[in-house]
């Protein structure tokens, strides 16, 4: 069974935090095993005094459905307290909103993937906290997907944006507080970092081996299912193809109005690819690219998440894609993106622009994938002299 950051919190409350204002950045899954959200503990507890909420993208319950779609603060109507929006007019605490608090709590649920925005919200809250010597304490939870292997580019600095602003694989294998540890180490080592760390938790598992209920990260990220295709798919947000918003089964789900859904399938399952298995299914978004279009498309089904690798699955699907399809039919989005105005969105995704040149050029998969594993290898020389849990 695994006992997360905040379940130890509240099991045996730290005496640094006793009588202290406190501020929590958290979301929805910010819960335990028994449902209680932190916000409601933190109310609770006669031992500090609870002072502010902040919410990450989407919201502190997942209400705003879409990428860039912003929200604004207020006061929370139950406990007469703010709640500052870092997904809206700002995205790194301001000096007026930490003046509300003397120590910040951190209670996020990532998903594995570089790309997800949340962590990116973390290091600008160490950065923010370190200015002001308000000091951060992450409650730390799985890696819904730490069975899944190491995969995809490491992250180059000239490409760091709010997708990604460390030098780490597309997916990576760490714990928020792993993430949090790196960061504050290599980008902000004058804040102030406490982290505490999950009891029974061990890497090569999914969220399901926990014992913990899943609560929606975000509104597309609806299952465990879906967050072992995302570090992947979720590249097709950076191409006229649609990644699954606007079905039930976002990510799980790919295409657009231009594929031969039955080449494609003969196509991908002539590559042999491990770990899963490709099946014909089209679908028609609600939302989002192609709506209210008929879109011919496959669905990935996952059926060995330790031989899965996401990013080089998507990598041969959208290879396969430009194969099967008429000339030109697959085309790179242009800027913006996620507040980038110049690079290229499936770029910044990817972590540089090599994997699309590759696409572009009908380079070698083989040795694409082959200068992840080199960079990977590199990464795991230091992230193995910080990380905490067993494999």
């Amino acid at each position: 069974m695994v006992i997360t950051g905040l379940e130890i919190l509240t099991r045996d409350f730290p005496d640094k935090l006793k009588g202290r204002r406190i501020g929590v950045l958290c979301h929805a899954p910010s819960i335990t095993r028994h449902f209680l959200h932190i916000t409601d503990i933190l109310y609770r507890t006669a031992k500090i005094r609870f002072s502010a909420v902040f919410g990450p993208q989407h919201g502190i319950f997942g209400q705003t459905q879409d990428n860039m779609i912003e929200w604004e603060g207020s006061m929370h109507p139950r406990f007469g307290i703010p709640v500052f929006s870092l997904y809206g007019q700002h995205r790194k605490p301001t000096p007026e909103m930490l003046s509300e608090i003397d120590v910040l709590l951190i209670d996020l649920q990532d998903i594995g993937a570089r790309l997800y925005t949340y962590i990116w919200t973390v290091k600008l809250c160490l950065e923010a906290c370190a200015e002001q010597n308000i000091p951060v304490w992450i409650l730390d939870r799985p890696n819904p997907i730490g069975k899944l292997p190491f995969d995809g580019p490491v992250l180059k600095e000239e490409y760091f944006t709010f997708v990604g602003g460390a030098k780490i694989p597309l997916c990576h294998r760490m714990t928020i507080g792993e993430m949090a540890l790196w960061i504050r180490d290599k980008y902000h080592p004058d804040c102030e970092l406490n982290i505490i760390w999950m009891e029974g938790w061990h890497r090569s598992s999914l969220f399901h081996e926990t014992g913990l209920p899943w609560v929606l990260p975000s509104p597309n990220m609806p299952t465990l299912q879906t967050a072992v295709v995302y570090p992947g798919i979720v590249l097709a947000e950076g191409l006229n193809l649609s990644e699954g918003r606007g079905t039930t089964i976002p990510f799980e789900l790919t295409g657009a109005p231009y594929i031969d859904p039955y080449r494609l399938k003969d196509n991908l399952d002539r590559r042999k690819i491990e770990g899963c298995v490709f099946r014909v299914h089209n679908f028609i978004p609600a939302f989002n690219k192609y709506k209210d279009e008929h879109c011919n498309g496959i669905q990935i089904h996952v059926t060995d998440p330790a031989r899965y690798y996401p990013v080089r699955t998507a990598l041969e699907l959208f290879d396969a894609i430009i194969e099967t399809s008429p000339e030109g039919s697959l085309q790179f989005n242009l800027p913006p993106y996620e507040y980038e105005d110049n690079l290229m969105p499936f770029d910044i995704l990817s972590g540089d622009s090599i994997m699309r040149q590759t696409l572009l050029n009908r380079l070698s998969l083989k040795e694409e994938t082959e200068r992840w594993k080199s960079e990977i290898d590199e990464f795991l020389r230091e992230f193995r002299q910080i990380s905490v849990y067993p494999d």
